[in-house]
């Protein structure tokens, strides 16, 4: 290992365990033209991937109460009022209205372009857009599936959903 190789791995070892390292008047000559990165505080708190942060809202409501028309944590949650208190918490976007309703909000995607915090629709009362849930990526959704199962898990591929799957839609991208 070379001189400056050593230095590196110095320089490394003691930014990573949280040192800061020695001012650049007192640095040998190969450190002082390194330039450090910015500190963590200076660096944007943006949201960086809004679908993983609609995913992580979303999967933190699961067993929570179900109420046919419910909007609220408190009283319970409809498939629809779900989908508008995530998108709500997790990116300050106002999602509102039913199911259908949402759908004609979101650009409409090929399944197989389904990423994680997209929203799929399912015909499950003989009506179209009856029903929509936030699609978490390796063919899973998370909805508020009724009273008895509260907000939960299922598959796409899952026997009663494949049968009722209608569309999916985009409100991120």
């Amino acid at each position: 290992m070379t001189r400056t190789q050593r230095l590196m791995f110095s320089l490394v070892v003691l930014v990573s365990a949280g040192c800061a390292p020695m001012p650049a008047n007192r640095q040998p000559a190969e450190l002082r033209s390194i330039s450090t990165p910015k500190p963590y505080a200076t660096q944007s708190l943006a949201v960086v991937d809004p679908g993983r942060e609609v995913v992580m809202h979303a999967l933190a409501l699961l067993q929570s109460k179900y109420k046919y028309g419910g909007k609220t944590l408190e009283t319970g949650l409809d498939c629809s009022g779900f989908v508008s208190h995530v998108y709500d918490s997790a990116l300050g976007m106002s999602v509102e209205g039913s199911a259908a309703h949402m759908a004609a909000q979101g650009r409409r995607i090929a399944r197989k372009e389904l990423k994680a915090g997209d929203l799929v629709f399912f015909n499950t009362l003989g009506r179209p857009r009856s029903h929509v849930g936030i699609y978490i990526g390796a063919g899973k959704f998370v909805h508020a599936a009724n009273a008895r199962a509260g907000v939960r898990i299922n598959r796409m591929s899952d026997r009663y959903y494949a049968a009722r799957f209608e569309e999916a839609r985009t409100l991120l991208r």
